[in-house]
């Protein structure tokens, strides 16, 4: 073959990629759409999105484990990746010392810095074994920031009157919250911006419950820099009567093998309602929409099989415990079917 049919040859392969990638690229939004992953969008995100970007999630050293909420979030960055962006998780070292109002009804216990670093080296080495990403942490930025250069810097460009309309804020004004809390918001607020600066990062996602903690790095960029920042939303992983999925009678379902083993684990989804086991599979699987489809066809022709949650169970104990020493332990024809309720 001649240098010249080979080189025509390599610069059609490349522009078909090019191509196959800005078709990902612009399908992300359509895809997180029929997942049921979209809770809230900023204006402008399906255009912002038909280039490759940086994305981002933030998830506080709050624990020494991730739990199944935090699993649906790095799948969902996840498939940002798959699309072609480039992605990041933020380990918030500092944030996890102040503790996030979002959700809670009354102010968190708070942190030594000991057992926060703990709890980031032990998550960390979950997501990085869950996502191929960048890490980072935002104590390398916070950690010598001094507060009157903060409140100077940062903190001036966060109007008071702004910041008690944001839902974590109103929330708590009748039950209480401390001046710790109530200055959390700079913090992640900050984060995004700094991840603007040092990564190009233009979109943060996160639960829907972080919309305000999102919309205020957003303004803060604007106001800081003149810089446009999107964010979005995925929904709290709910069941269909509206109660939280994933708490089991010992607490939490943990990704910890240590802390919720993989056979209770599997057991989990294996006995989860018929109601919610497609939501299950949007969120949590690489399955496709004709696929997930043909899946429940076959569930709802004989329920008490449960075809679909055993599959669903088979996906994520596979994901989440798949090389780890207490998955080595349990072969796939031990986990015990017998007990799935009826």
């Amino acid at each position: 073959m001649s240098r010249g049919i080979s080189s025509r040859m390599e610069r059609n392969r490349a522009s078909h990629a090019r191509r196959r990638t800005i078709r990902c690229q612009m399908q992300i939004i359509p895809e997180l759409q029929w997942r049921g992953l979209i809770h809230q969008t900023t204006d402008g995100l399906i255009e912002h999105l038909q280039t490759k970007r940086t994305v981002y999630l933030g998830i506080d050293a709050t624990a020494d484990s991730l739990h199944v909420g935090h699993l649906v979030m790095l799948l969902t960055l996840r498939r940002f990746q798959q699309a072609g962006h480039r992605t990041i998780v933020l380990i918030g070292d500092a944030t996890g010392m102040i503790g996030d109002p979002s959700g809670k009804n009354e102010e968190r216990k708070l942190l030594n810095q000991v057992d926060v670093g703990m709890n980031a080296f032990s998550i960390t080495e979950q997501i990085t074994r869950l996502v191929s990403v960048i890490v980072v942490n935002n104590l390398d930025w916070m950690r010598d920031y001094r507060y009157l250069d903060f409140l100077r810097y940062v903190g001036k460009h966060f109007p008071v009157n702004v910041m008690l309309t944001k839902d974590s804020v109103k929330s708590r004004m009748e039950s209480g919250l401390s001046y710790t809390e109530f200055s959390y918001m700079l913090l992640q607020a900050y984060d995004f911006v700094k991840l603007w600066g040092n990564y190009g990062c233009t979109l943060q996602i996160g639960g829907s419950d972080q919309w305000g903690n999102i919309t205020a790095g957003i303004d803060l960029a604007r106001r800081m820099d003149g810089e446009q920042l999107y964010g979005l939303t995925c929904p709290l992983l709910t069941k269909s009567d509206g109660t939280k999925m994933g708490k089991t009678e010992n607490g939490a379902l943990w990704l910890d093998a240590n802390k919720t083993s993989p056979y209770d684990f599997f057991q989990y989804w294996v006995n989860i309602d018929d109601a919610d086991v497609r939501q299950c599979l949007c969120f949590f699987t690489d399955l496709d929409m004709n696929e997930i489809n043909a899946l429940m066809a076959r569930h709802e022709s004989d329920p008490c099989k449960r075809i679909a949650q055993r599959r669903l169970a088979m996906e994520l104990t596979n994901r989440v415990h798949h090389g780890t020493p207490r998955f080595g332990t349990i072969h796939r024809s031990r986990l015990d079917l017998s007990t799935v309720r009826a």
